[in-house]
């Protein structure tokens, strides 16, 4: 007998009921969102469904799974080497890609890392590529293999063939109400990553007020989740939950952050940066380890710090940018190459500690400055953004510069001004020390 016919609508009525899909209800299903056989309105029902009845550890695989191959992906068995890459839920001058990359890729690891663009108060790693003059982030799959061939890593954007189940699926998410889906950004995250043919994954999960998730049990469990998710792929994966209670590092726009790093790479270490580099050499310390070049994450993150130290990470950096074909004589003198149109600084009014912030806000401000985009598609500016010249718990005197503002007009500023003004809270006391790595979850940890 003829296996009876699937209609979308059966799929969305059974999630609907609280039934659990099978693995031919799924994969059917995200084969009528890529062929557009299934309609707008029936891909927002299931989504909405999704939403409200979830989702159990085989359909959320199964769900990435024929999402991950909706499309092309990149084969990396050519390499005959681990490949690896790192996922950031995204925050406030969360720059350490532009590190890690580098610096995995000169301890022989391969890194195919397919990144994003800004969208709201978060930064995108795209945009703050772009800021090299001539620097290409759009390339092929045949140029990914390449380039990767050559330096040991790519940074570049999703080609249009790539996961495109998820290019429809997250429109969607956007006009219905089911962004927050756990289940959905988990899948959306993971066929993304899994569709770089890597054989390790480490994810910086961010929390606090400048997380996408603030709350932590959220942000926790969406942890849990792509973890799991991850090694039913055959993908070892580690999730790291790191504190985003202010911006990450020295500077946070687009241009300013790529100056930090090169600075870095150079072993300019400026006192702003110690919780960028410190992050970054425990993120790398996991990725060195998975790959086997480490016996520990802790020994990873020591050889993480000697490739920035010795210049090596500097050395994959420039071959990369080369091969994307970026100019990299702007590196040479990154200060001289920053030239906003307009700056202000915000001092202390009060002499105290810096409490506290809604680093949230911190980013939106950003964004107001010209350096991150509200709706896909629109413009962002090379040197918005601003400097932080003091962290949390800094004990600061009347008139002392907390942040300075950058922005390609003079009346850009007035408005991120008063925003970080109203949110830098200054207290007589200092405030309880944050702790960088709240958590580390593993494959073990939750089978526990």
């Amino acid at each position: 007998m003829p296996e009876k016919p699937i209609h979308p609508v059966d799929v969305i009525l059974h999630k609907r009921d609280g039934l659990v899909l099978t693995d031919v209800e799924i994969n059917y299903f995200v084969r009528a969102v890529v062929d557009h056989t299934a309609s707008d309105a029936q891909i927002a029902a299931w989504l909405m469904a999704v939403f409200q009845r979830g989702l159990n550890p085989q359909e959320l695989a199964t769900l990435t799974t024929a999402m991950r191959f909706s499309g092309e992906t990149f084969d990396s068995s050519f390499l005959n080497s681990f490949c690896v890459d790192k996922h950031s839920t995204g925050g406030v001058g969360d720059k350490t890609s532009l590190l890690i990359a580098p610096i995995v890729a000169a301890a022989g690891l391969k890194v195919p890392m397919i990144s994003g663009r800004s969208l709201g108060h978060t930064g995108g790693t795209l945009d703050k590529l772009e800021t090299i003059p001539g620097f290409r982030t759009q390339l092929s799959m045949s140029e990914f293999a390449e380039i990767i061939a050559k330096c040991g890593f790519f940074m570049a954007g999703q080609t249009p063939a790539l996961v495109p189940a998820d290019r429809v699926l997250y429109s969607l998410r956007d006009h219905t109400g089911t962004v927050e889906s756990p289940n959905l950004i988990c899948a959306s995250i993971m066929s993304k990553k899994l569709a770089e043919g890597i054989n390790g994954l480490v994810l910086d999960v961010k929390t606090g007020s400048g997380a996408f998730m603030t709350k932590y049990e959220d942000a926790r469990h969406l942890a849990s989740l792509m973890v799991e998710t991850g090694e039913l792929a055959g993908t070892r994966t580690v999730a790291l939950m790191t504190a985003m209670d202010e911006p990450l590092g020295r500077f946070s726009g687009n241009w300013v952050e790529v100056w930090e790093c090169v600075d870095i790479m150079q072993n300019r270490r400026h006192p702003m940066s110690a919780d960028l580099i410190e992050l970054t050499n425990i993120l790398a310390g996991w990725m060195l380890y998975l790959g086997g070049k480490s016996s520990t994450p802790e020994a990873g993150a020591a050889l993480s710090d000697s490739l920035l130290t010795s210049g090596a990470a500097f050395k994959t950096w420039l071959a990369m940018v080369e091969l994307q074909s970026g100019d990299t004589s702007v590196f040479a003198d990154p200060v001289a190459f920053h030239k906003p149109a307009a700056s202000r600084v915000l001092a202390a009014q009060t002499a105290g500690y810096i409490s506290s912030m809604d680093c949230r806000e911190v980013g939106w401000a950003i964004q107001r400055l010209g350096a991150g985009r509200l709706n896909p598609g629109e413009p962002v500016s090379a040197h918005a953004g601003i400097e932080v010249h003091a962290k949390l718990g800094t004990k600061v005197s009347p008139g002392q510069p907390l942040v300075t503002l950058f922005a390609e007009s003079e009346s850009l500023l007035a408005e991120p001004f008063e925003m970080l003004r109203a949110t830098y809270r200054i207290a007589p006391e200092p405030p309880a020390s944050t702790v960088l790595i709240r958590e580390i979850l593993t494959a073990s940890t939750e089978r526990n």
